[in-house]
Protein backbone atom coordinates (compact mmCIF):
# COMPACT_ATOMS: atom_id res chain seq x y z
CA UNK A 1 0.00 0.00 0.00
CA UNK A 2 1.38 3.46 -0.93
CA UNK A 3 2.47 6.10 2.28
CA UNK A 4 -0.21 8.60 1.30
CA UNK A 5 -3.29 5.87 1.76
CA UNK A 6 -1.66 4.64 4.83
CA UNK A 7 -2.27 7.65 6.75
CA UNK A 8 -5.51 8.10 8.58
CA UNK A 9 -8.26 10.80 8.03
CA UNK A 10 -9.20 12.82 10.98
CA UNK A 11 -13.06 13.63 11.21
CA UNK A 12 -13.63 17.11 12.59
CA UNK A 13 -16.64 17.63 14.71
CA UNK A 14 -19.67 18.11 13.08
CA UNK A 15 -18.52 16.00 10.10
CA UNK A 16 -20.27 12.89 8.91
CA UNK A 17 -18.68 9.78 6.99
CA UNK A 18 -21.52 7.27 5.22
CA UNK A 19 -20.35 4.66 3.13
CA UNK A 20 -22.20 2.63 1.28
CA UNK A 21 -22.10 -0.04 -1.10
CA UNK A 22 -21.62 2.25 -4.25
CA UNK A 23 -21.10 5.10 -3.09
CA UNK A 24 -19.28 7.44 -0.03
CA UNK A 25 -19.99 10.78 1.34
CA UNK A 26 -19.28 13.25 3.62
CA UNK A 27 -21.81 15.92 5.17
CA UNK A 28 -20.37 18.81 7.08
CA UNK A 29 -21.39 22.46 8.11
CA UNK A 30 -20.58 23.85 4.40
CA UNK A 31 -22.38 20.65 2.97
CA UNK A 32 -22.13 17.62 1.37
CA UNK A 33 -20.21 16.00 -1.14
CA UNK A 34 -19.95 12.45 -2.54
CA UNK A 35 -18.12 9.98 -4.79
CA UNK A 36 -17.66 6.70 -6.84
CA UNK A 37 -16.29 3.68 -4.86
CA UNK A 38 -12.81 2.79 -6.49
CA UNK A 39 -12.17 -0.66 -7.07
CA UNK A 40 -10.46 -2.89 -4.26
CA UNK A 41 -10.95 0.11 -1.70
CA UNK A 42 -12.41 -0.12 1.66
CA UNK A 43 -13.19 3.08 3.58
CA UNK A 44 -13.65 2.02 7.70
CA UNK A 45 -14.57 4.55 10.43
CA UNK A 46 -13.63 4.88 14.18
CA UNK A 47 -13.87 6.92 17.22
CA UNK A 48 -13.69 10.40 14.01
CA UNK A 49 -10.80 8.61 12.27
CA UNK A 50 -11.37 7.11 8.62
CA UNK A 51 -8.93 4.96 7.41
CA UNK A 52 -7.88 3.39 3.81
CA UNK A 53 -8.03 -0.23 3.61
CA UNK A 54 -7.39 -2.20 0.15
CA UNK A 55 -8.59 -5.72 -0.53
CA UNK A 56 -6.27 -8.48 -0.67
CA UNK A 57 -4.75 -9.75 -4.14
CA UNK A 58 -5.76 -6.15 -6.04
CA UNK A 59 -3.90 -3.23 -7.55
CA UNK A 60 -3.08 -0.46 -4.91
CA UNK A 61 -2.65 2.25 -7.24
CA UNK A 62 -6.38 3.86 -6.24
CA UNK A 63 -5.57 3.60 -2.51
CA UNK A 64 -3.63 7.08 -2.59
CA UNK A 65 -6.45 8.19 -5.02
CA UNK A 66 -8.59 7.29 -2.53
CA UNK A 67 -7.26 8.49 0.53
CA UNK A 68 -6.51 12.29 -1.27
CA UNK A 69 -9.69 12.71 -2.53
CA UNK A 70 -11.69 11.71 1.06
CA UNK A 71 -9.30 13.94 2.69
CA UNK A 72 -10.17 17.16 0.09
CA UNK A 73 -13.92 16.32 0.56
CA UNK A 74 -13.61 16.15 4.17
CA UNK A 75 -11.63 19.41 4.00
CA UNK A 76 -14.26 21.17 1.63
CA UNK A 77 -17.54 20.26 4.14
CA UNK A 78 -15.03 21.56 7.11
CA UNK A 79 -13.45 24.64 6.13
CA UNK A 80 -13.89 25.15 2.39
CA UNK A 81 -11.72 26.10 -0.64
CA UNK A 82 -11.14 29.67 -2.02
CA UNK A 83 -9.26 30.65 -4.70
CA UNK A 84 -8.04 34.82 -5.69
CA UNK A 85 -7.33 35.84 -9.21
CA UNK A 86 -6.44 39.14 -9.44
CA UNK A 87 -7.12 41.90 -12.58
CA UNK A 88 -3.97 43.37 -14.18
CA UNK A 89 -4.11 46.22 -16.77
CA UNK A 90 -5.61 49.44 -17.33
CA UNK A 91 -9.52 49.21 -16.94
CA UNK A 92 -9.56 45.89 -16.05
CA UNK A 93 -12.15 45.52 -13.40
CA UNK A 94 -15.01 42.70 -12.08
CA UNK A 95 -17.74 43.54 -10.32
CA UNK A 96 -20.96 41.09 -9.19
CA UNK A 97 -24.30 41.66 -11.10
CA UNK A 98 -27.12 39.79 -8.73
CA UNK A 99 -25.64 36.48 -8.78
CA UNK A 100 -23.35 36.53 -12.27
CA UNK A 101 -19.53 38.23 -12.19
CA UNK A 102 -19.67 40.96 -14.41
CA UNK A 103 -16.11 41.20 -16.16
CA UNK A 104 -14.15 44.16 -18.00
CA UNK A 105 -11.06 42.73 -19.96
CA UNK A 106 -10.66 44.87 -22.52
CA UNK A 107 -12.78 43.33 -25.19
CA UNK A 108 -15.10 45.28 -26.69
CA UNK A 109 -18.19 43.41 -24.72
CA UNK A 110 -18.41 42.88 -21.23
CA UNK A 111 -17.68 38.98 -19.97
CA UNK A 112 -20.87 37.65 -17.69
CA UNK A 113 -19.77 34.73 -15.80
CA UNK A 114 -22.72 32.89 -14.08
CA UNK A 115 -21.30 30.72 -10.95
CA UNK A 116 -22.02 27.22 -11.11
CA UNK A 117 -24.16 25.67 -8.06
CA UNK A 118 -22.14 25.59 -4.84
CA UNK A 119 -19.61 27.95 -5.79
CA UNK A 120 -19.90 31.62 -4.60
CA UNK A 121 -18.18 34.71 -6.04
CA UNK A 122 -17.21 37.84 -4.55
CA UNK A 123 -15.42 40.56 -5.05
CA UNK A 124 -13.38 42.45 -2.60
CA UNK A 125 -12.18 45.00 -4.71
CA UNK A 126 -12.60 46.23 -8.51
CA UNK A 127 -9.05 44.44 -9.62
CA UNK A 128 -10.04 40.96 -7.11
CA UNK A 129 -12.43 38.33 -7.85
CA UNK A 130 -12.70 35.54 -4.58
CA UNK A 131 -13.97 32.18 -5.26
CA UNK A 132 -15.40 30.10 -2.63
CA UNK A 133 -16.83 26.39 -2.30
CA UNK A 134 -16.76 22.99 -0.68
CA UNK A 135 -15.51 21.17 -3.61
CA UNK A 136 -11.85 21.62 -4.38
CA UNK A 137 -12.33 20.38 -8.12
CA UNK A 138 -15.28 23.02 -8.80
CA UNK A 139 -13.30 25.53 -7.35
CA UNK A 140 -9.99 25.17 -9.20
CA UNK A 141 -12.23 24.61 -12.34
CA UNK A 142 -14.34 28.03 -12.08
CA UNK A 143 -10.95 29.76 -11.81
CA UNK A 144 -9.27 28.39 -14.69
CA UNK A 145 -11.93 29.42 -16.38
CA UNK A 146 -12.32 32.95 -15.32
CA UNK A 147 -8.36 32.93 -16.08
CA UNK A 148 -9.07 31.74 -19.09
CA UNK A 149 -11.21 34.57 -20.31
CA UNK A 150 -8.09 36.92 -20.51
CA UNK A 151 -4.72 34.92 -20.19
CA UNK A 152 -1.68 36.95 -18.62
CA UNK A 153 0.58 37.87 -21.83
CA UNK A 154 4.27 37.46 -21.71
CA UNK A 155 4.87 40.71 -22.93
CA UNK A 156 3.14 43.38 -20.15
CA UNK A 157 1.56 40.65 -17.54
CA UNK A 158 -1.66 42.32 -18.64
CA UNK A 159 -5.10 40.00 -17.77
CA UNK A 160 -6.60 37.71 -15.46
CA UNK A 161 -3.91 35.35 -13.11
CA UNK A 162 -4.05 34.01 -9.72
CA UNK A 163 -2.82 35.63 -6.65
CA UNK A 164 0.62 35.32 -6.12
CA UNK A 165 1.03 33.86 -9.36
CA UNK A 166 4.58 35.01 -11.22
CA UNK A 167 4.94 35.93 -14.75
CA UNK A 168 8.28 35.87 -16.74
CA UNK A 169 8.12 38.52 -18.80
CA UNK A 170 9.82 38.93 -22.18
CA UNK A 171 12.03 41.49 -23.59
CA UNK A 172 10.51 43.32 -26.23
CA UNK A 173 11.95 42.88 -29.66
CA UNK A 174 14.90 45.26 -30.58
CA UNK A 175 15.34 47.09 -33.77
Amino acid sequence: MSRVAKQPISLPKGVELTVASDNISVKGPKGTLSMHHLPGVSITQDNGVASISLAEGTDDKFGGTARALLSNMVKGVSEGYERKLELVGVGYRAAMQGKALNLSLGFSHPVLFEAPEGISLETPTQTEVLIKGSDKQIVGQVAAKIRGFRPPEPYKGKGVRYAGEKITLKEAKKA
